[in-house]
């Protein structure tokens, strides 16, 4: 089968295409043959082995895991003897987050991880996008913030993979959204169901006079320090970025003051019950996945480059064609 392998950390350029063999599901796997694939920030931190912890866990040298890749759509093609959810022929979307392999023709995932049959109407590519940014978002809003009806929910970062979806999450939650995104994505965060947006170039929220319960850096480019005066006596600023001084700031909150910062590992708690809440909010119309681009799975590399220059509209997908 054709893969996009790794082969050393690095820039885009040390992505090849190569010819290897087709993995073989074990008892409890399912084996998938890609139709789609996210192409994430997280993607490119795994290539380029930064931060440094990313060594530790995968690889020193080199990429333990050859072929990334977290969230994908396609059908089954093979099964275990030991499953029972799945059969030959199912069309499924979902997650990889221990071993990756969604960059190639075929990858193999236990029938228990965040997978899920994929509804008929919905494209492959659609369901990748829900895969990405929108587990992260209704992780960090529903389960770590708690949102609640009538609070006011700020999410820097509008027009990304998360971003995007947190507006909507937002709104469906019953609480006020402010988004905060470039010149370009105004119209865009507006569609999405903001009931205000900041063009981060020509207004800075932080210096505003509005309070919000909470602020949702989706993109980890500001600051509890900057945002703190923007928080309510209560308020909570949630981030996907864990720096140390993140860290810190979670643990001093957590015991002092009324303002808290929070972060959760969103991708790994992840579990087929949030794609299914998810898939649902789809189907009713009430959750739109947002795509910029689609490039081949041969393209991976200038798929890459173009999220690293971190002006996305949503989701980046790569396709494949077996």
């Amino acid at each position: 089968m054709k893969a996009m392998i790794t082969t050393a950390y690095g820039s885009p350029d040390v992505l090849q295409k190569q010819e290897v063999a087709k993995p073989t599901p074990k008892d409890n796997e399912v084996l998938i043959a890609v139709r789609a694939a996210s192409v994430t920030p997280s993607d490119s931190a795994f290539r380029k082995g930064e931060p440094f912890i990313v060594r530790l866990l995968y690889g020193l040298r080199k990429p333990r895991l050859s072929i990334g890749g977290v969230e994908f759509a396609g059908d089954v093609t093979a099964v275990g003897s030991a499953v029972t959810s799945f059969k030959v022929g199912d069309a499924v979307f979902g997650m990889s987050p221990d071993h990756f392999g969604a960059h190639a023709e075929y990858m193999t995932l236990a029938e228990n991880k965040p997978m899920i049959g994929k509804p008929a109407h919905l494209a492959y590519e659609d369901a990748v996008a829900i895969t990405d940014g929108a587990t992260t978002a209704l992780t960090f809003l529903r389960n770590v913030a708690q949102i609640k009806p009538g609070q006011k929910v700020l999410i820097n970062g509008a027009s990304g993979a998360v971003g995007a979806a947190a507006v909507q999450l937002t709104k469906q939650f019953g609480a006020e959204v402010t988004g905060v995104c470039s010149t370009a994505n105004v119209a865009l965060v507006k569609s999405l169901g903001a009931d205000h947006v900041i063009d981060y170039t020509r207004e800075d929220f932080t210096h505003q006079r509005g309070r919000y319960d909470v602020i949702y850096d989706a993109v980890g480019k500001n600051s509890f320090k900057r945002c703190k005066r923007a928080l309510t006596k209560k308020g909570i600023y949630m981030t996907t970025v864990p720096t140390l001084g993140v860290m810190f700031q979670m643990l001093w909150t957590g015991l002092f003051g009324g303002k808290k910062v929070k972060f959760t590992p969103a991708g790994l708690k992840q579990n087929k019950e949030n794609l299914i809440f998810l898939a649902g909010l789809v189907e009713a119309g009430s959750l739109r996945p947002v795509i910029d681009r689609c490039y081949p799975l041969e393209a991976l590399a200038e798929a890459q480059r173009y999220v690293e220059t971190g002006k996305k509209k949503g989701n980046v997908i790569v396709t494949v064609v077996a």
